[in-house]
């Protein structure tokens, strides 16, 4: 019986999302074409081909799912939803399976699996605690402590993937914060905000980041001169925030005590080795070379070593992301084919989309919504088309990386940091985030809005 009414459910679903999409189809298209001044115009998406309703059945499906983080009965995570999507899109017949293999970016996935190879030797070897402890060593004030969690997750989430330094800074806070003795949240807080704040300086510090290098071709060099500004505003203002929300903990004369480093184990030739590679790598970065090759390049050189077991640094990287990436570049593809349309990008592009407040805004919405890697791929066909892409590009980059700040489901670092940190007894509650997040959000939003 509980068999029968789920698929009942679903087929009601299904229908409901049918009719949804067939109503505001029509009422976007009549919408375009008066707002185009083509009120005889043919329609820009035909609805009667069967193909483009299972296409944006599947769309639809896939990142609801994703937006929820799970599919209600089932245990299909988000890169599982992405397989599903991307396998329907194939066995139905949207897209042929060699129009599939072309639609993944492979510049993506090998970025972001060099960075994650890089990241994982860094922490294998000990050198995040061996930065952490030399931080402690030189923090004697609370107010002095939180501005260099703050620099560090930032500074380190620039260059590296903002979802790994999360991974690893969580701990190692709660874990210091205890032996201190001082409320943990605002230094926890301080965390997944400082890091998606820092990660919009550069192409490698988050995902979309990544994605969106991958696409426009800027150079690094460039990415990371246009947004780096925004980036140390944003940690400015991070700082500011959150000394204000909890005056109580930063505000004061009282000292951190000196606490005596606990014993930890460090593999110095191993630190050594991928400090070396990591600085070679950015180097290659800003001089031109192709970041993807170069990171991947880093990660194999990495991975020649006698101390560490290759199995070890496989364990550290995140395989279910690289499976969503390569499920999202289909589902997307299959949509581009049948609903986004040439016809529908110029009515979108008659839009000011090029306005940096209206970018800002449209980005930021649609990240809290479907989250801020799917956000970039729905809006690439669009920005492709604008009159200065360069600058589009750079407009999404910093508000879908931004937007991540506005609540605590805003990106998988704020999640990661969540969790994390609940294992080890300290609770990040939505509103204790959201008080902090959104109007931090808000402002470095539109600081990056005006300075682009």
């Amino acid at each position: 019986m509980t068999a029968l009414l789920a698929v009942l459910l679903v087929a009601l679903g299904a229908l409901l999302y049918a009719v949804a999409v067939g109503i505001i189809g029509e009422i976007g298209q009549w919408a375009l074409r008066s707002l185009s001044g083509e009120e005889s115009a043919g329609a820009l998406v035909t609805w009667a081909n069967g193909k483009t309703i299972l296409a944006v059945l599947v769309f639809l499906g896939t990142y609801l799912v994703i937006a929820i983080g799970k599919f209600p009965g089932l245990r299909l995570d988000r890169a599982g939803a992405a397989l599903v999507g991307a396998s329907l899109m194939v066995g139905l017949g949207v897209l042929p399976l060699e129009e599939a293999y072309r639609a993944v970016d492979f510049d993506t996935i090998t970025l972001l699996l060099g960075m994650m190879i890089v990241v994982a030797n860094l922490r294998l070897s000990g050198f995040f605690r061996l930065v952490s402890d030399w931080v402690v060593a030189r923090a004697g004030h609370p107010l002095l402590l939180l501005i260099a969690i703050v620099l560090v997750s930032g500074a380190f989430s620039a260059f590296l993937v903002n979802d790994t330094i999360c991974l690893v800074m969580t701990p190692l806070v709660v874990e210091l914060v205890k032996r201190l003795k001082r409320d943990p949240v605002p230094y926890v807080l301080a965390i997944p905000l400082a890091s998606n704040i820092g990660s919009a300086a550069t192409i490698t510090g988050n995902p979309q980041n990544m994605m969106i290098g991958a696409f426009s071709h800027i150079p690094y060099g460039t990415f990371a001169g246009a947004l780096w500004p925004v980036a140390f505003f944003g940690l400015l203002l991070c700082v500011l925030f959150l000394t204000l929300a909890y005056r109580h903990e930063f505000l004061t004369r009282e000292r951190l005590p000196s606490l005596p480093s606990p014993p930890t184990r460090y593999r110095g030739a191993l630190i050594a080795k991928s400090v070396v590679v990591t600085l070679v790598m950015m180097i290659l970065f800003f001089v031109g070379q192709p970041v993807a090759k170069v990171a991947i390049v880093g990660g194999a050189i990495l991975l020649l070593t006698r101390k560490v077991k290759a199995d070890k640094v496989y364990q550290e990287i995140d395989w279910p992301l690289l499976l969503m990436f390569v499920g999202l570049f289909i589902v997307v593809a299959g949509l581009e084919k049948t609903v986004v349309t040439p016809e529908v990008v110029a009515a979108v592009g008659r839009f000011d989309l090029g306005a940096p407040f209206v970018l800002s805004a449209i980005t930021a919405g649609l990240s809290n919504i479907v989250s801020n890697v799917p956000a970039v791929l729905v809006l690439k066909p669009f920005i492709a088309g604008a009159g200065d892409p360069e600058r589009s590009w750079l407009i999404v980059a910093m508000a879908s990386t931004l937007a991540g700040n506005f609540t605590l489901l805003g990106s998988v670092a704020n999640l990661i940091v969540a969790q994390r940190a609940r294992t080890q007894g300290v609770d990040i509650g939505f509103w204790t985030y959201f008080k902090i997040g959104a109007p931090l959000t808000v402002a470095t939003i539109i600081f990056g809005a005006w300075w682009l």
